[in-house]
């Protein structure tokens, strides 16, 4: 795709360490760090061969990222009709139209189109904030659904998780640390058993700013595993040798 196909607002961004293009128009939502990291804190059952859905895709860039890692379908399920309709040009400019196809639909109403029970994976970076009566949302329509849990709060991803997932399928999502407690409470209710912890620090001497989390589904209780930390920033505000890594594939050692 050259750069004048592209419509109005609109830019190439992408991971050039999987050579994998998005479509962005900042007018609307754009990708950022977390979902590169849930990508690639997400590890692929069976050598990824199975299905795998990513919830709520936004602009495709989870799920397109994954979908550089396995070899098995990889459905991208998207509520707001534009986005979903970029984030398909998206697929056709990666030549991933094989392997990749996006439905147009409510998350909460997909299993005509995906059957429950027949998904290895499921990926997600939800909404953050939850609603309430001193919520300052956004007045864009757009950055409301990315943002806030108006089409979708934590019980109902985790119940749609669940019925997707095969008997240990894995679930990944990306969050904010300050919503750990309800990540855990929600998961737990819809038996869906935590087992590996990442927090992600934007400079080494902060507070984490994000939290990635796997779950089993049906999965044992216990064995949860807290990973070594991902610094984003250096403190001169440059990525850290690790970040550099995931996002051009430069050499980098623990």
């Amino acid at each position: 795709m050259e750069a004048e196909e592209l419509r109005a607002g609109e830019r190439l961004d992408g991971l050039p360490s999987q050579q994998i293009q998005i479509i962005q128009n900042p007018d609307m939502f754009s990708y950022s760090l977390d979902a590169v990291l849930l990508a690639y804190f997400a590890k692929p059952k069976q050598k990824g061969r199975g299905l795998s859905v990513d919830l709520g895709a936004g602009t495709g860039a989870i799920g397109l990222f994954y979908a550089a890692k396995v070899t098995g379908q990889v459905k991208l399920v998207e509520l707001q009709q534009d986005l979903a309709e970029m984030v398909q040009r998206s697929v056709v400019l990666n030549h991933l139209e094989d392997r990749v196809s996006v439905i147009q639909s409510d998350m909460q109403e997909i299993y005509d189109d995906i059957k429950p029970g027949s998904v290895d994976t499921v990926l997600s970076n939800p909404p953050y904030f939850s609603v309430n009566e001193k919520t300052k949302q956004n007045l864009d329509e757009h950055y409301q659904l990315a943002r806030h849990e108006i089409a979708i709060d934590l019980p109902r991803l985790a119940q749609v998780a669940n019925k997707l997932l095969k008997n240990n399928g894995k679930f990944y999502l990306v969050h904010r640390p300050d919503r750990l407690e309800d990540i855990m409470s929600a998961l737990s209710a819809r038996k869906l058993a935590v087992k590996r912890i990442q927090f992600v620090y934007g400079k080494a001497d902060r507070e984490a700013n994000m939290v990635l989390v796997e779950a089993i589904k049906a999965g044992k209780p216990g064995g949860v595993r807290i990973l070594p930390p991902i610094i984003a920033y250096t403190a001169d505000d440059q990525y850290t040798p690790q970040v550099q890594e995931i996002l051009y594939g430069q050499p980098w050692q623990p």
